[in-house]
């Protein structure tokens, strides 16, 4: 991974990666990202494939962007007064005002069905955080990622068992949990854990109450989803983020926007956008009530995550 992070931060090669985590499921309502608005599943029209498509055009001809959203905190989730946000959403609603697109509607989906809807025409874009990888970039293609992520664990409180790697918990034979779907079951797996003895719980709230009631010593998932998910609880903490290994490799993920295939034209102006947010600190300052911090920043490239 050739990022700049900051002196803080750390140059981390990427490798491949088979999955990504899962998400919260549940019926999402709308608010927050300039005039968002609830929306179905309407189709929308097929985009041409000449010059790049022409769905940019279209866009902006009527004034709308159709959302492929699944709800996970802190990528786009209802907040407390039943609107809905994240760091996705909302960095939606600024890139696509600049490209004269004025609103951006949700469509809730599982986030299994993104891709597939996104390929079908139910929606317009993905904006979930979805990493990287090469399996998905030979589905759709991905803007540059808007944010890097490193894991951690939810742990009881004092860290009793020392657990700040996946090797610690295969050495320290940790009864461990993580959620369906999530890309940590492949980071346990790889280094040494028996997949079966795995816990898979739905999502960051059931790990923090396995935790909590002795079930596990630790829960796995990405740094900012375990920061947020602790920060009321009295009984557990977050370890420091860590980069998982694989094969031997330590490893970051990066989450993207994505979209179709054809749609060149599109990512390349997203790209553009995206790319000056980086360079002045707006994106930073977007993405931080969400939990993001400065080592969450990131120069990466799509292609790199695509494995070149």
């Amino acid at each position: 991974m050739a990022s700049r992070l900051g002196k803080d931060t750390e140059r981390i090669r990427p490798v491949r990666l088979r999955e990504r985590r899962a998400v919260l499921l549940g019926a999402l309502a709308l608010g927050g990202v300039g005039a968002l608005g609830a929306t179905g599943c309407t189709r929308v029209a097929a985009a041409s494939g000449e010059n790049g498509g022409d769905l940019l055009d279209r866009l902006r001809a009527q004034s709308v962007v159709r959302l492929g959203i699944a709800g996970e905190v802190p990528f786009g989730f209802i907040d407390r007064d039943g609107k809905l946000t994240g760091e996705a959403p909302e960095l939606a609603g600024v890139i696509f005002k600049r490209l004269g697109v004025e609103r951006v509607q949700p469509v809730p989906t599982e986030f299994g069905s993104l891709i597939p809807g996104l390929n079908s025409q139910q929606f317009d874009v993905v904006a979930a955080g979805m990493y990287v990888n090469p399996e998905r970039c030979r589905q759709v293609i991905f803007a540059d990622p808007d944010y890097q992520m490193k894991d951690s664990f939810i742990v009881r409180k004092g860290n009793p068992k020392g657990l700040r790697s996946y090797r610690d918990v295969v050495e320290k034979k940790a009864k461990f949990a993580t959620g369906s779907g999530y890309a940590e079951i492949q980071y346990a797996v790889e280094a040494g854990y028996r997949e079966s003895d795995i816990l898979i719980v739905p999502d960051q709230v059931a790990g923090l109450n396995a935790v909590e009631a002795g079930r596990v010593d630790a829960f796995a998932g990405t740094a900012v989803t375990v920061r947020e998910v602790v920060r009321k609880s009295r009984k557990t903490e977050a370890t420091e983020p860590f980069a998982p290994l694989v094969k031997g490799e330590q490893h970051v993920d990066g989450g993207a926007f994505a979209f179709r295939p054809i749609e060149t034209r599109l990512r390349d102006a997203f790209n553009t956008e995206l790319r000056e947010l980086k360079r002045t600190g707006e994106l930073l300052r977007i993405l931080r009530p969400f939990g993001f911090t400065a080592a969450e920043m990131t120069d990466l490239t799509a292609k790199e995550l695509c494995g070149g």
